[in-house]
């Protein structure tokens, strides 16, 4: 059953000291700017707006009992605005605390309660180093102030792109004593950056884009994490992005830190925030202009909560959001709204009396809501149900909810259908097949089906495999339940194994790719032994990698969805997912395995389909992404990068190991992959002799390996072209040259020898060609016979002379050649 709320009056401001004031205050037209409640609800203080009349004020109100001086600070226009009314433990005394008022030019007022004394002030400080600086947003993080200060250019004509940049996120730690206050050394977060909200979680600092001036700075968000001084870039449209540990003032840089990340950030879409809080659990609170609330989490992930009804927000309709435990409470527009931040659903909604609402802290009691209104102060709480011996049926929810978003995928309507509307009218009739078809197969196996009615009798026949499926899995479900904790492991890996083989089996859509992602989370060693087990990868009698996975299985593995179509969420595709596996489990077989997947790819999908895996991001490329992703790096991972790069037998890849072999200096290994993957093609195998013979160049190191190396020359490269990179590579010295040098490192015509005289006996390619053709012509060719006849001299006196025979001597060639 679901829990009923209860609104009760828990105070009429007549248990405070000037209570009557505090209510005329609050039934003014105006509304305060901020109304805050100390940190043990003894105290309530009001800061009203600054714009006279009245002038800008901060007043306190404790309850009775603990009597003293009241605090009123009011103060002149000409001075700086008022940034931040701030409460911060106390290490002196446990549950102690002091009040920080703080204004914009850096001034801060630190104030004290004692009982029966009332407000001291314990100390003025001064934040900020720089007089021209001003505080725009600021916020408490522990034992430390941060915040977010403009310092203005001391050019007044300065270009306005860079005045853009002229804010600066600073933090400082605050030491509360028991007579005075000390002030720790500043510490620059961030410099050089865009003006930035401050707020602070427990364990963290977000930092929100104030304006929306500049495109690119206004798609991102930014977490900062005190402990490990790190910087995390984060999308609410794309998720995590990029996370940079900042070990000195130089790469605080605003400018340095988004120099990785340009081109992702620029194809963002931007933020849409109209109002931001911070929650209890440490994540940060974001309401669209649409109404969708969202939670950020601090590693940058992002979850949708709730939808807030009535349309689109105007931007000066306010917001109020806060948490209590588990639960999400906000105002809009004389509405409450209690939201379980854990599921989403609406608890509760209520529409109040009274426009101006303010949550209040309630120490102690984290499901009870208070209120802080015009008459009072009210206590929202849930009572427990009449009747608890019965649970309540969050399944029947889940079960409609699952089937919302089943329906809506496959629906042509444009309207969004809700559980209201799929309850009524008869639309939803998938719950009374289910449970009729489970009744039936629940019954003893001897009794026919013609007891179920013929409507389901050809859905029975269909899911008979399914609901069996169902079946053992609630019998292994009972059997970790009672099984000792010894047998527990094995239950476990069983239950996972039919998990991973059932989802493998269906379609593998986002919902399922982020249920594996959790599955392989939570039990790594039952997800890798289940992986094993679906594809059957096991070693043959040679110590090779076989995988026996049947064609559906690798179409999952391979063409689920894709990186770019799950986000950044946290979630990776399923070929990542098994890549994480192999190299947690089973390193050594992961170059194995992307060699079998590629194999497979290039049975199933034609060469550089964009359909396939090959088409978008390279297997290997994503395997080494995977790699890449690791925490700590070892030698073991670079021999790793090296074979994921060899397996490919991508001739890019080839060349790129053979470069990573030559900087980490394994000349035997150098060797061995030239002389393995220049069989490859011949352009592969130019590109590697050009390579080692420009490394030969300029070192000794090859030297004992000539004898392999020579004979890769490929055939249609010159003697004049292996001097011209010889030239193009050699050491220049800075010295002038000698003839015989004493150091024994230069490259010598003695060690070129053996290679050009190779090149130079080997026949030419032209030769070969015209071989066969001219082996058996003699030249100049002989003379064909002729016959001598006498002519008579009349008729040899009108013949036209002959012409001068053109082989006769060379001169005469090149006469007629020329005349």
């Amino acid at each position: 059953m679901k829990r009923a709320g209860m609104l009760r009056q828990v105070s009429d401001f007549s248990d405070f000291s000037r209570g009557h004031w505090l209510q005329e205050l609050l039934s003014q037209g105006e509304e305060p700017s901020r109304v805050q409640s100390s940190p043990d609800g003894q105290h309530i203080l009001v800061l009203q707006k600054s714009r006279p009349p009245p002038l800008p004020r901060v007043m306190a109100f404790q309850h009775h009992g603990i009597g003293g001086a009241d605090l009123e600070r009011n103060w002149q226009p000409p001075q700086p605005a008022l940034v931040g009314l701030l409460f911060l433990q106390s290490p002196v005394t446990l549950g102690s605390w002091v009040l920080a008022i703080v204004w914009e030019h850096g001034r801060t007022e630190v104030w004290h309660f004692v009982v029966a004394v009332g407000w001291q002030l314990l100390q003025t400080l001064e934040l900020c180093q720089g007089a021209r600086a001003r505080i725009v947003s600021m916020c408490s993080q522990g034992a430390s102030l941060v915040w977010c200060e403009e310092r203005p250019p001391l050019d007044a004509h300065s270009d306005m792109s860079k005045c853009a940049f002229r804010f600066c996120v600073c933090t400082r730690a605050l030491e509360v004593g028991e007579q005075d206050v000390r002030l720790g050394t500043v510490r620059i977060v961030l410099h050089n950056s865009p003006e930035y909200q401050v707020l602070a979680s427990p364990q963290h600092v977000f930092l929100v884009p104030a304006t929306a001036s500049f495109a690119t700075t206004s798609k991102f968000l930014l977490i900062w994490h005190p402990e490990k001084a790190k910087l995390t870039i984060t999308a609410p449209s794309a998720g995590f992005i990029h996370s940079k540990v900042l070990r000195s003032s130089s790469e605080s840089d605003f400018r340095k830190l988004l120099l990785g990340s340009v081109g992702l950030l620029s194809g963002l879409a931007p933020l849409d925030i109209h109002t931001s809080a911070v929650s209890n659990s440490g994540g940060l609170l974001l309401v669209s202009t649409k109404g969708a609330v969202n939670m950020v989490e601090p590693d940058g992930t992002q979850r949708h909560i709730f939808d807030l009804e009535g349309g689109p927000l105007a931007q000066g309709s306010p917001v109020q959001l806060k948490t209590f435990g588990s639960i999400l409470a906000c105002v809009l527009a004389g509405v409450l709204y209690l939201v379980d931040q854990n599921s989403g659903r609406l608890i509760e909604k209520k529409i109040l009396s009274m426009k101006e609402v303010h949550f209040l802290e309630s120490p102690g009691e984290e499901d009870s809501i208070q209120l802080l209104t015009q008459t009072g102060i009210y206590s929202f709480s849930f009572s427990k149900p009449e009747d608890s011996s019965r649970p309540e049926p969050c399944l029947v929810e889940m079960v409609f909810e699952e089937a919302c978003r089943y329906y809506q995928r496959r629906s042509l309507s444009s309207s969004k259908l809700t559980v209201e509307k799929l309850k009524k009218g008869g639309v939803f009739q998938a719950p009374v097949a289910l449970a009729a078809i489970l009744q039936h197969s629940l019954r003893q196996k001897q009794k026919p089906a013609r007891g179920l009615q013929d409507t389901y009798a050809k859905l029975l026949s269909t899911m008979n495999l399914e609901l069996q499926s169902y079946m053992s899995l609630e019998l292994l479900k009972t059997c970790v339940v009672c099984a000792p904790e010894s047998e527990v492991e094995s239950y476990c890996e069983e239950l996972v194994e039919q998990e991973v083989s059932r989802v493998l089996r269906s379609d593998v859509d986002k919902d399922n790719l982020a249920y594996l992602n959790s599955i392989f989370a939570s039990f790594p060693k039952a997800a890798w032994k289940a992986t094993r087990s679906c594809l059957q990868l096991q070693q043959n009698g040679d110590g090779l990698l076989v995988a026996r996975a049947t064609p559906e299985v690798w179409k999952k593995v391979l063409g689920g969805p894709q990186q770019e179509e799950v986000g950044q969420n946290g979630v990776v595709p399923l070929f990542e997912l098994i890549c994480t596996s192999f190299l947690r489990f089973k390193p050594k077989w992961l170059p194995s395995f992307v060699e079998l997947t590629q194999q497979y790819v290039s049975i199933s999908w034609p060469y550089s389909s964009k359909e396939g895996p090959e088409g978008r991001v390279p297997l290997y490329k994503r395997a080494l992404g995977v790699l890449a992703r690791k925490n700590k790096r070892s030698e073991a991972d670079d021999e790793m990068e090296l074979e994921l790069l060899l397996c490919s037998k991508r001739p890019k890849a080839v060349l790129q190991a053979l470069h990573l072999l030559i900087c980490l200096k394994r000349w035997q290994r150098v060797v061995e992959v030239a002389e393995k993957f220049s069989k490859l093609s011949p352009l592969l195998n130019k590109e590697i002799f050009t390579t080692l013979l420009a490394e030969f160049a300029q070192h000794r190191e090859l030297d004992p390996y000539l004898d392999t190396l020579w004979p890769l020359c490929p055939a249609e490269l010159t003697a004049s072209d292996i001097l011209t990179v010889v030239l193009q590579h050699i050491p220049r010295s800075q010295e002038d040259p000698v003839p015989f040098s004493s150091e024994g490192n230069q490259l010598t015509v003695g060690l070129l020898k053996p290679l050009l005289q190779r090149v130079v006996q080997r026949p030419c390619v032209q030769d070969e060609m015209y071989s066969d053709a001219l082996q058996n012509l003699t030249f100049p060719p002989p003379t064909p016979p002729r016959e001598h006849k006498i002519p008579s001299k009349a008729a040899a006196d009108d013949a036209p002379q002959p012409p001068v025979a053109r082989t006769s001597s060379p001169s005469a060639l090149v006469q007629g050649d020329t005349a």
